[in-house]
């Protein structure tokens, strides 16, 4: 199936921490040559939309606002659609993105990457709002995520845990969800089997992807193990790094 456009995760693809991962520059470069349209979709809730674009740019890699699809982004158009007024258990990071949201009498609750947040107050006041019949809005359910010193907890588990407790079902507006991909997909006008989704992440990314139609590649940086391929089912590429993608795109 002929390749029409191109969808790259950012942490763990073409950086790590503050670092960019070897030759991302050059990858970059190469896939725009390509004249592919990219677009880059992220789950990171620990840094919201301007925190993202400015560590791009301090990076060198160019990234137009318009390219840049975020979790939270998505999150905040879910519920405004639905007028809700979320309780956010989210990072101090997103607070401004969704300041024009909340209010005194929540009838929702928001859940990302909340780190220290996430203590037993924190989430028993959310469990008691789930449990009530606010609905329960995950920013992603990614596993883990990677840092410099390692794997450490990201949002699923706890969302996980809410949905045990209250007997629901969250609302997932990141990836894999679907609506995520489909919201991408729409913007590049581009059917599903022709995109290819990048990713570290052989659930969120790969599988995700591979759920909406889409061509998909694992790349063996960020938080990939050895054997994260065999986790899931269906066809799909596996990379070295992002420069490796870059050049079986350009051959």
């Amino acid at each position: 199936m002929p390749l029409h456009a191109i969808c790259l995760d950012l942490a763990g693809v073409l950086y790590q921490g503050p670092r960019l991962l070897p030759g991302a520059l050059q990858a970059l470069d190469s896939l725009r040559a390509s004249g592919l349209p990219l677009r880059f979709v992220t789950n990171t809730s620990q840094r919201n939309r301007r925190q993202i674009l400015n560590d791009l740019a301090s990076l060198d890699l160019v990234v137009d606002a318009s390219e840049l699809f975020t979790a939270p982004q998505a999150a905040h158009d879910y519920l405004s659609r639905h007028n809700l007024t979320p309780y956010c258990l989210i990072h101090p990071n997103l607070k401004e993105e969704f300041a024009d949201l909340e209010g005194k009498q929540p009838n929702a609750v928001l859940l990302g990457d909340a780190g220290r947040k996430f203590s037993y107050d924190h989430l028993d006041h959310a469990f008691r709002l789930v449990h009530d019949g606010a609905p329960l809005i995950a920013i992603g359910e990614n596993r883990y995520y990677q840092l410099d010193d390692g794997l450490h907890l990201d949002a699923g588990p706890f969302v996980r845990a809410l949905e045990y407790a209250a007997g629901c079902r969250a609302v997932i507006t990141g990836k894999p969800s679907p609506a995520f991909f489909e919201q991408v997909l729409a913007d590049l006008g581009t059917r599903p089997e022709q995109t290819l989704m990048v990713g570290d992440d052989v659930h969120g990314d790969v599988e995700g992807a591979l759920n909406s139609g889409m061509q998909a590649c694992l790349v063996q940086t960020g938080k990939y193990r050895p054997g994260d391929e065999k986790a899931i089912a269906g066809t799909f590429r596996l990379a070295a790094d992002i420069g490796a993608v870059a050049r079986a795109i350009a051959d």
